[in-house]
């Protein structure tokens, strides 16, 4: 008997019961021997009787340990020959020792003991950190258990659960808003008659593309459907790419103006308010990154479809003059107004921010323009500005700005609306009161503004803030070198009006020429030296041809070149015979690599560098790369190539 058992019989309570037994025995041995003697026998006796038990219950137990130990021992071999789940030894050489009954049933081999895992269970391989695995086998799906310093392992079937997973995930809700983007300026070139046809027959194409997904279809306003779908038609939806985007494009292509649509989807949501949120935030992504696209959300992924026109140009600016007086009520309240651009300001970049200067100054505020380094594109306007001393004292650097900003700080964010992009990204956290004016497509990565003007369509920021100025004021009086930058802004955007020019552009351009814009000012704040044109010349000379319609070309990695090096380099390839599309990978100065696209509009070199992390337009986008080389980064280029193309 274990001795903490023992205790509970020779414990200390026999000693007391003991010692007062023979204190009372002694009591009456003085009273009378007979007494005594008498005790004494009856004392020996509980003794004798008491050992005589505690033998009988070490018996006892022994037996009943013995009669429990042989039901566990035969439930537990009755569990593992019945358990529904498999159990496999092996050894250091990876063949099976020993196998319960229900892994024979399971692979049908009565035989497998002695063979390798290998041979039996070829799909079955697992690393050796790893401690849970699931493989197929016989079409049944199994998770295993790994044991590796026992050299056991357990299966358990899971099929059923998988097939009730996938089935759950093929049938959750996804919703989607449809938006008919040209609508209205179609209408505007039309009759009554022709207008209702053309709207007609274009829901009847989306009413049989839904019906032929098993998609819930309802028309909610003229230009607009909210479709309901399964997860399984959105997946099949985007296995075709959404084809009803290019179906209805190339059957209104005959249209002065074709009519495109642009879809957000919210998918992976856990309530229908938040499917319904994410379903209009994607639509409104798909219309900030020009319309003729879908957008799907499926919980925090967001992935892009279409995109294969430019953004059709506004024929009224109504929404330019709510902006406007929306933008000059912003000024009206805030302390004073600081404008900030994108890192390495270019052209447009500066010129919006001077518009937007001229703009405050009309309502006798005070504001302040942020700037970093420049580059080599804006030398000389930034030598014309720091000469102009009322100019001059507006430009402070980041550092400034954040000192200077408050709660009522307005800050206007041109040319970008990519946090990351911006000169101080710290100042975007210090007031809630941001406006972003900007003309590049709607990327995932975005500024929360209170007042957001992002046209795609425009050829530049300039051109947009060129009309916002005119809604300013009755009598406005541009300084020559506002005005001339500003237009610099719009020529080195459109390449002197060549590319992304509309009526509206030329509209700007022309009012910037009333007021004083100087065209001989911009080609000589345009103009390069020798040096830049020789450097540029050489990126060029290292140019092959891709998938025979494409230009790459490489920088030499032991030179390192500016964004608006590489920015022209490829647009003159692009004026390469046979070339619609072109791309230079060049390495700056802080060891990032720097892509830039190029097309003329049958390529979507968007979706290319959103691919490598970058973004911007249909026909120029660009990104850059940090911790990898150039020849890294050129066939990462060819992968996204090839992916979109």
């Amino acid at each position: 008997m274990p001795k903490f058992l023992l205790k509970r019989w020779y414990g200390m309570h026999m000693v007391l019961a003991l010692s007062f037994s023979l204190l009372l025995l002694g009591i009456l041995t003085l009273f009378h021997w007979m007494y005594g003697a008498i005790g004494m026998i009856c004392l020996i006796g509980l003794v004798l009787y008491a050992l005589q038990a505690e033998k009988g219950f070490q018996r006892d137990l022994r037996l009943y340990l013995a009669t429990v130990t042989h039901r566990v021992k035969k439930a537990g071999e009755g569990v593992i020959q019945e358990l529904p789940i498999g159990i496999l030894l092996y050894n250091e050489e990876k063949a099976i020792e020993w196998v319960n009954p229900y892994m024979t049933h399971m692979s049908g081999d009565e035989t497998m003991i002695g063979k390798s895992l290998q041979e039996v269970f070829p799909q079955l391989v697992w690393k050796p950190e790893q401690k849970r695995l699931e493989f197929t086998y016989n079409e049944r799906v199994y998770e295993v258990i790994v044991r590796s310093d026992e050299r056991l392992l357990y299966f358990k079937d899971i099929t059923d659960f998988k097939e009730l997973t996938t089935r759950y995930h093929r049938e959750k809700a996804a919703l989607a808003i449809i938006h008919l983007d040209n609508l209205d300026e179609v209408g505007q070139v039309m009759d009554d008659q022709s207008r209702t046809l053309l709207s007609t027959s274009v829901a009847g194409v989306i009413t049989e593309w839904a019906n032929k997904h098993g998609i819930y279809l309802r028309r909610i306003t003229a230009d607009k459907f909210l479709a309901l779908m399964e997860r399984e038609a959105l997946d099949k939806l985007e296995e075709s790419r959404f084809d009803i985007l290019d179906v209805v494009r190339e059957m209104t292509a005959d249209n002065k103006i074709p009519i495109t649509l642009s879809i957000g989807v919210g998918a992976a949501a856990t309530t229908y308010i938040e499917l319904g949120q994410m379903a209009q935030s994607s639509l409104d992504i798909a219309l900030g990154r020009g319309g003729d696209q879908c957008a799907v959300k499926i919980g925090n992924k967001l992935t892009f479809y279409g995109g294969k026109s430019n953004a059709v140009e506004k024929r009224t600016r109504v929404r330019a003059r709510v902006i406007a007086h929306a933008l000059r009520d912003l000024i009206h309240e805030a302390e004073h107004v600081i404008v900030m651009g994108h890192k390495q300001p270019d052209m447009d970049s500066i010129g919006a921010s001077l518009g937007v200067l001229k703009a405050v100054q009309l309502h006798n505020k005070t504001a302040y323009i942020v700037m970093d380094e420049g580059n080599h594109s804006v030398e000389r306007l930034m030598k014309e500005i720091y000469a102009n001393e009322e100019l001059a004292e507006t430009f402070i650097t980041p550092e400034q700005a954040i000192r200077l900003i408050s709660g009522r700080t307005l800050l206007v964010v041109v040319d970008t609306h990519r946090p990351s992009l911006v000169i101080e990204p710290k100042l975007l956290t210090e007031t809630s009161r941001i406006v972003v004016i900007d003309h590049h497509r709607r990327s995932e990565e975005f500024i929360e503004p209170v007042l957001l003007y992002l046209e795609p369509y425009a050829s530049s920021t300039a051109e947009l803030v060129t009309e916002l100025l005119q809604y300013q004021s009755e009598r406005l009086n541009i300084d020559n070198l506002i005005a001339t930058a500003l237009l610099a802004g719009i020529v080195v955007d459109t390449k002197s009006f060549a590319f992304r020019t509309g009526s509206r552009t030329f509209e700007a351009a022309s009012f910037l020429r009333r007021n004083g814009a100087d065209t001989a000012a911009v080609q000589r704040l345009l103009k390069e030296d020798l040096g830049q044109y020789v450097k540029r010349a050489k990126i060029i000379m290292n140019t092959e041809t891709y998938r025979d319609n494409m230009a790459i070309a490489i920088g030499d990695p032991s030179e390192v070149y500016t964004q608006v090096q590489v920015a022209q380099a490829a647009e003159q390839l692009l004026t390469l015979s046979g070339i619609q599309a072109s791309f230079v990978v060049a390495e700056r100065s802080d060891d990032t690599i720097l892509i830039s696209g190029r097309s003329l509009g049958d390529i979507n070199v968007q979706s290319i560098m959103e691919l490598l992390g970058g973004g911007g337009h249909l026909t120029g986008a660009a990104t850059q790369i940090q911790g990898i080389s150039i020849k890294e980064a050129t066939r990462r280029l060819k992968e996204a190539i090839d992916s979109v193309v």
